[in-house]
């Protein structure tokens, strides 16, 4: 008897509303055409996904990042169980930015753990495995019983770092809570780094700052995984600057951006404000630079169909092997 044979699976990128140009530019880098899905509104705001082409034992990345509204988080939820309700082998939710992710403990009463319940949904959705970028707390990969692939924006800034050739770098954590960030990236370089510790009366309003450390004649870089109003960034840095530094920037993996932020990181002391397009930004600034991670993410898509590590992109001790 002729032994079947296996047709092997083909890999289909397809966008969300939300992630248009970066998914276009990782089919790019990948080598193919974004997969052809249709997004439909109704009146009332309800969405239907529909994938336009077969999905049937194949790999289906979905790119979508969950920012404000609520709607890219529901559009993603629905992509992901079309593609399960349409055959695929398997369906890699691809979020470069994974929103709710700072609710991520019990800090208080009566709270909820908001990334605890998006980890919860998107298994519940039929997703297979997660691919996303700096998480606001790396322990959030521990929601989930699937597969999660954190890549690091270190990849892309430590080479954007090197050539700025920066005599007295110095790295700056904008709160306490980035400290392990910032202690990977100065080991690195053989840097020194230094804290902004704040104090919040509440979200979004700093009530008081302290600097920890020296930073007299230095040329500082303040590293953290989100802007959203711009004011933790515009008073470290302010701070930074009044106690001596020859220089501030900062460098940001998601640019939120609300509210007035581009109003204040532009009448900053930043010398620049370097983010990366996990999500769009949505003004021009002479302040502020983009980094694409496009390349990035289309290797670990790459490695994540071909059952291929993707170790090297997002432990540090590798860094320089994977830019070169």
């Amino acid at each position: 008897m002729q032994k079947a044979q296996s047709i092997p699976h083909a890999a289909k990128i397809f966008a969300g509303t939300a992630s248009q140009e970066l998914a276009a530019e990782i089919c790019t880098h990948f080598g193919c055409e974004p997969g052809n899905v249709s997004i439909q509104r109704f009146a009332d705001g309800e969405i239907s996904p529909n994938y336009l082409e077969s999905v049937r034992g194949d790999y289906v990345f979905l790119i979508q990042s969950t920012y404000s509204p609520g709607d890219n988080l529901m559009e993603l939820l629905l992509m992901i169980d079309a593609a399960k309700r349409a055959s695929a082998y398997k369906v890699i939710a691809v979020l470069p930015y994974y929103g709710y992710a700072r609710q991520d403990r019990k800090d208080r009463p009566r709270v909820a753990i908001g990334s605890k319940l998006v980890a919860n949904m998107l298994t519940a959705a039929g997703a297979d495995r997660i691919v996303t970028m700096d998480l606001h707390a790396p322990q959030i990969q521990g929601y989930f019983d699937i597969p999660v692939d954190h890549l690091d924006s270190h990849a892309v800034f430590i080479p954007y770092i090197e050539e700025l050739k920066l005599e007295n770098l110095t790295f700056a954590a904008p709160d306490v809570g980035a400290t392990n960030r910032i202690r990977e990236i100065a080991s690195y370089f053989n840097a020194d780094m230094v804290i902004c510790d704040k104090h919040r009366k509440r979200a979004n309003e700093i009530a008081s700052m302290t600097l920890i450390g020296e930073v007299e004649g230095r040329d500082v870089v303040i590293i953290d995984d989100i802007c959203d109003t711009g004011g933790t960034l515009a008073k470290c840095a302010a701070l930074i600057k009044e106690r001596g530094a020859n220089s501030v920037r900062a460098m940001i993996t998601h640019p939120l951006m609300s509210g007035k932020a581009y109003e204040t990181i532009g009448n900053s002391v930043l010398e620049e404000l370097v983010v990366c397009n996990t999500i769009p930004v949505k003004k021009e600034s002479n302040k502020i630079k983009v980094i694409s991670v496009a390349q990035l993410f289309s290797v670990a898509i790459k490695h994540a169909f071909e059952n291929k590590s993707i170790t090297s992109l997002f432990v540090h001790s590798n860094l320089r092997t994977t830019k070169s």
